[in-house]
Formats: structure tokens, C-alpha cells, sequence
């Protein structure tokens, strides 16, 4: 797994070309396809790739009262967990992540019914 941090300028591009949707977001995340065996570099165990914002993330972790290294796990926990096939898209498995979230960090990450701004 690749772990990108960067600024809410390079994520809304991102969201933009791949989800087409034009705004600043959280995480994102992307699952890689296995490779061919004996590939360079030998992708067959690496699950994708993680983009957090580092500037959604410090107003999220600031409106939660929360460090911005507590947001940053949290945030890094729940791409994974994309990575490894769960949704947030439906209640049923957005409850499902939050379950897990809170087991691996002591705390779920709430979707926000809003978007934090500035």
C-alpha cells in the first residue's frame, strides 16, 4: 500500500478525475489489481493506494476537538478498509466500517453530515 498526503488543492483534482466530483474530500483510495507473478515491483500483495488531505484533516480533527494525528489515523483506517472491500455507501456497511474503526482505534469515523469548511 502507497500512503499519500496532500493539500485539498491536489485531492479535489483527484476526486475530480476519478470520481467526478469537483471538491476537496477526505480520503481517497484506490485497490490495485494484482499483478503478473515475479512482476516489478511484485504488486501481487500490495493492496492500492490512500490519499488523505492534510488540510480537510486538520478542520475535521479541529471541529472534533480531535489531534490531527487522531483524524490522519482515522482517516488512513478507513482507507483501508475501502482497500479491503468495505462500503460506506449504504447504513448497513457504513455501520459495519464504524464498527471496525472503533475496534481498531478506540472511536469511529463518523461521516460528517456536512462538510467542514474554512
Amino acid at each position: 500500500m502507497s500512503l499519500l498526503l496532500v493539500d485539498d488543492p491536489a485531492i479535489r483534482a483527484l476526486n475530480r478525475e476519478w470520481r467526478n466530483v469537483d471538491r476537496p474530500t477526505d480520503v481517497l483510495s484506490w485497490a490495485l489489481p494484482p499483478g503478473p507473478p515475479g512482476s516489478f515491483p511484485d504488486t501481487e500483495d500490495v493492496l492500492g493506494d490512500v490519499v488523505i488531505s492534510l488540510d480537510t484533516a486538520r478542520r475535521q480533527a479541529a471541529a472534533r476537538g480531535w489531534t490531527l494525528e487522531e483524524e490522519t489515523a482515522l482517516l488512513l483506517v478507513h482507507g483501508l478498509l475501502h482497500l479491503l472491500g468495505h462500503e460506506d455507501e449504504t447504513e448497513a456497511g457504513a455501520e459495519r466500517m464504524r464498527l471496525i474503526e472503533r475496534r481498531v482505534l478506540g472511536r469511529p469515523l463518523e461521516k460528517a453530515s456536512r462538510t467542514v469548511e474554512d
